[in-house]
C-alpha cells in the first residue's frame, strides 16, 4: 500500500472514530437538587430534595428503581504492589417506592420524559451497624456512629491528603432482572455529590497524661540574664485545654477561642525579678489518621499514633498559622514556697504585690549544694485569644470514624525576656473544633417530658398508638412518583413513649 492510500484510511479509521463519538447516546438519566448550588453545605436536619429524571433514547424495560443517600469514606495505603483501597459505606438512606407504583409493563419508553421527586433529610447519628469492627474501648463506638464531615471536596484545602476520603452523594440506579435467581443488571445510573457538615456539640475535655506524646501541656526552661551568666531561675508554663472553636453550620466562620496559661517562676535567689513576656506566636496542625482496617482506639492519645506509620495505617499533617489577639498585662504575683513558711512560723500567708492574699506554693526541686533556695516564687496566669483562619482554609470538626480520624493541635510559642537574653517555650495544645446546630436540630434534640409533666398530660392520649400508612399512589408515564415525605412522615414524631 502506497503512503499515500495509508494517510487516507487513517483518516478514514479517525473519521469514522469521531462519527461514533457524536452518535453515542447521551446519557439516560440525571439528578437535580432543589435549591443547590456547588458551595452549598448541608448540616444535621437539612432536607435535601430534588428529582431523578429518566429520559431513556430507546425503550429501556427495568425491574426495579433505586434513590439512596449515600455516605462512604475510603482509605488508600501504598502495598508492596498495588495500592490498597478500603470502602466504608456508614450510612445508607434509601427512598421508599411502593410496587403499585411503578408502571405497567415495566418499560420506560422512548422519548418520553419520567421525573422521580425525593426528599432526604441529614440524620444526627448512624446506626450501630455502621461499626461493628472489634474496639478496644467502648467509649469509641460512640464517636463512630456520628456524622462524619465531608473530607477532600471542599473548594479550599480542609488539609485533608488523597488517602483520606470521605463523601455524600445521592444515588440513582435502574435495574433489571435478566436471569431469575440471579444478580440484577444496573442499566442505568447517575450520582450527584453533596457537601455535608453535621452539627458537633463540644466534648469533654481530654484527660492528658505524661503517656500522650502527641500534646505537651506543660514545658519548663531555665533562663539566664545573659549567655555566659549563671541561671537565674526557672520557668514552667502550663496549658489548659481551651473551649472548642465552633463553625458556623455553612463552615464559613468560626468562632474565637482563649488558652489559658499558667506561669511559675522559681528565681536562683529572692531578689531575681521574674521574666517579661514579650509575646506569644501560634499555628494549627490538623493531624488526619486513616487506616486500611478499624481503628479500634482513639489514635490521638497514648502513644497509638504512632501505630500510624506503620503497614496499613497512616497519617498525614497540615499546619498554617493562627492569628494571636491582644493579651493584656501580665500581673506576676510573689508566693512563700510551703518550706519558707514552715521555717519562719508564720501561719499567715504573704502578701503579694498586689496586695491580696495567695496560696503558697509547694518548695522548688532541690539545686546544688552551693546555692541558696529562694523562699519566693512568681505565678501569672495568661489568657491567650486565637481566631482560626477560616477565610484561608476549610476546617472541618474533630471526629474519629471507623478508618479515618482528624483532631488538631495547637502550637503556642511563648517568649520570654530575663536580663539581656530571650528564650521560648512551646506548647502543643489539643483543639476541639465543633460545628453549631441550626435551630431545626436544636428543637429536635429537646429532652422527653418529665413524668411530672406526663402525669399532668393526658395518659390515654400521650399513649394512643399512631398508625403509619403508604398512600395508594399510580404511576403513570406522564406523572410522577409519591415524594419522600409523602410516604413516610418520619420528621413528626411516632409513638413509642
Amino acid at each position: 500500500m502506497s503512503p499515500a492510500s495509508s494517510e487516507y484510511s487513517k483518516a478514514l479509521s479517525l473519521g469514522g472514530y469521531a462519527r461514533k463519538l457524536s452518535i453515542a447516546p447521551k446519557p439516560s438519566m440525571s439528578i437535580h437538587l432543589n435549591d443547590h448550588y456547588n458551595s452549598r453545605v448541608y448540616t444535621t436536619g437539612s432536607e435535601v430534595s430534588g428529582h431523578v429524571t429518566i429520559y431513556p433514547q430507546s425503550d429501556v424495560r427495568f425491574d426495579s428503581l433505586q434513590v439512596v443517600l449515600l455516605g462512604t469514606s475510603r482509605t488508600l495505603m501504598d502495598a508492596v504492589s498495588i495500592p490498597q483501597t478500603t470502602s466504608h459505606t456508614f450510612l445508607k438512606l434509601v427512598m421508599p417506592i411502593p410496587e403499585s407504583s411503578y408502571p405497567v409493563p415495566r418499560v420506560f419508553e422512548a422519548g418520553v420524559t419520567y421525573k422521580v421527586p425525593f426528599t432526604f433529610v441529614i440524620p444526627s447519628t448512624l446506626t450501630l451497624n455502621a461499626c461493628s469492627h472489634q474496639l478496644a474501648i467502648d467509649t469509641v463506638q460512640e464517636h463512630h456512629v456520628r456524622l462524619p464531615p465531608t473530607v477532600g471536596s471542599w473548594e479550599k484545602d480542609d488539609f485533608a491528603p488523597n488517602m483520606s476520603r470521605i463523601q455524600y452523594t445521592i444515588k440513582a440506579r435502574v435495574y433489571r432482572e435478566d436471569v431469575a435467581g440471579e444478580v440484577p443488571t444496573k442499566v442505568m445510573d447517575a450520582g450527584k455529590e453533596i457537601k455535608v457538615l453535621p452539627a458537633v456539640a463540644e466534648d469533654a475535655p481530654l484527660n492528658i497524661t505524661k503517656h500522650d506524646d502527641l500534646y505537651t501541656m506543660a514545658k519548663s526552661k531555665t533562663l539566664r540574664r545573659t549567655i555566659l551568666s549563671p541561671k537565674s531561675g526557672r520557668v514552667t508554663i502550663t496549658a489548659t485545654q481551651p473551649p472548642a472553636a465552633m463553625l458556623s453550620p455553612d463552615g464559613q466562620t468560626i468562632t474565637p477561642t482563649t488558652i489559658p496559661l499558667d506561669l511559675e517562676f522559681d528565681p536562683a535567689s529572692s531578689d531575681v525579678r521574674p521574666p517579661k513576656i514579650t509575646g506569644v506566636t501560634s499555628k494549627v496542625t490538623a493531624v488526619t489518621y486513616f487506616s486500611a482496617v478499624g481503628i479500634n482506639h482513639y489514635p490521638n492519645l497514648r502513644d497509638w499514633h504512632r501505630a500510624f506509620g506503620t503497614e496499613g495505617r497512616g497519617s498525614y499533617s497540615g499546619t498554617t498559622s493562627v492569628v494571636v489577639g491582644p493579651l493584656g498585662e501580665v500581673k506576676w504575683n510573689r508566693h512563700l514556697t510551703t518550706q519558707a513558711r514552715r521555717d519562719s512560723g508564720y501561719g499567715s500567708e504573704i502578701t503579694s504585690s498586689s496586695d491580696s492574699d495567695l496560696p503558697t506554693r509547694p518548695a522548688p526541686t532541690k539545686r546544688s549544694k552551693d546555692s541558696v533556695p529562694s523562699p519566693i516564687i512568681h505565678t501569672a496566669r495568661l489568657q491567650v485569644p486565637i481566631q482560626l483562619p477560616a477565610h484561608k482554609r476549610t476546617f472541618v470538626p474533630t471526629f474519629h470514624s471507623c478508618i479515618t480520624s482528624r483532631v488538631y493541635v495547637l502550637w503556642l510559642t511563648v517568649t520570654l525576656v530575663s536580663g539581656g537574653s530571650s528564650a521560648h517555650v512551646t506548647l502543643a495544645v489539643p483543639l476541639q473544633i465543633g460545628v453549631r446546630a441550626t435551630d431545626f436540630h436544636r428543637e429536635s434534640a429537646e429532652l422527653p417530658p418529665s413524668f411530672e409533666e406526663v402525669e399532668e398530660a393526658d395518659v390515654n392520649e400521650y399513649l394512643r398508638p399512631r398508625v403509619m400508612s403508604v398512600p395508594t399512589v399510580e404511576f403513570h408515564r406522564s406523572a410522577v412518583l409519591p415524594r419522600y415525605a409523602d410516604l413516610d412522615r418520619y420528621r413528626r414524631p411516632v409513638a413509642a413513649h
